[in-house]
């Protein structure tokens, strides 16, 4: 009988066989290769008025294809503006981006918008989900603006649904679902283009414990399954998940290791 993909409940998901994970790397990493994520120097600064506020002051990361990376930061570290810089939600003040192995930080709106709806897959604390579309139709929403024929992105939307869960919720809209089941919905629509990266921005953060811990579940469920995420969260818990660990403080990197008591 053909194995499924299916996230359960529980979410663990049965995958293909494991892809080998490159080690985390420093900044001589080629620009490609098996690197999704490569920032030199990475600056955000904003000027109000006389003032200048530098939110990021020249952070070097890598991330490889198939890591589970946790950034967190106390208010006002800089871990927002960094995740919007390589959501490519903002544009840098100095310093280079490539993501799967394209330069980004010189690439106009057009081209950055283009660059999200093909390579990231977002995943936000308040769901972001349309209350009177289905989910199906939810998840469908890039697929739409990508060009893809209704036929095609029905199945890819089904797909992705039943991938984590929620085969029986197609039809539902997001009114009619927990929080739990509206996130999946939303993990889903991150997933249906396929992204080298998913960006999960405090997943967990309108979540209780219980619902918390399922959703890590399927985090860690598709990460096994070969998928990139790059988690931003300010809870310890939740980050002890991930693979590795960035701590930012003052907009530059703190700390970088390893999670070797990751949960599995």
């Amino acid at each position: 009988m053909r194995k499924s993909n299916r996230v359960k409940q529980s979410g663990r998901v049965k995958r293909p066989r494991a892809m080998n994970r490159p080690a985390s790397g420093g900044n001589g990493a080629a620009k490609g290769n098996g690197t999704v994520i490569l920032t030199e120097e990475l600056k955000k600064y904003y000027f109000l008025g006389a003032e200048t506020v530098q939110a990021v002051r020249g952070v070097d990361m890598v991330v490889q294809r198939g890591e589970f990376l946790a950034i967190m930061g106390p208010s006002g570290s800089g871990k927002s503006t960094f995740m919007n810089l390589i959501g490519c939600l903002d544009t840098p003040t100095g310093g280079d981006y490539w993501l799967n192995g394209r330069k980004v930080s010189e690439l106009s709106d057009d081209q950055l918008a283009r660059v999200r709806n093909r390579d990231i897959g977002f995943v936000f604390q308040t769901f972001n989900l349309l209350p009177r579309a289905s989910s199906l139709h939810n998840v469908e929403l890039p697929l739409i603006y990508a060009g893809v024929s209704a036929r095609e992105r029905r199945r890819r939307a089904c797909e992705k649904l039943e991938l984590v869960g929620l085969g029986d919720r197609m039809d539902h809209k997001p009114p009619e679902l927990s929080g739990g089941q509206r996130q999946r919905v939303a993990i889903a629509r991150a997933l249906v283009n396929d992204p080298a990266l998913l960006l999960a921005d405090e997943p967990t953060g309108n979540l209780d414990s219980v619902t918390s811990r399922e959703i890590v579940a399927i985090l860690t469920a598709l990460n096994q399954a070969g998928q990139t995420i790059v988690l931003v969260t300010h809870e310890p818990d939740i980050a002890a998940a991930a693979s590795r660990q960035v701590h930012l403080n003052d907009g530059l990197v703190e700390r970088d290791f390893a999670n070797l008591e990751a949960r599995t």
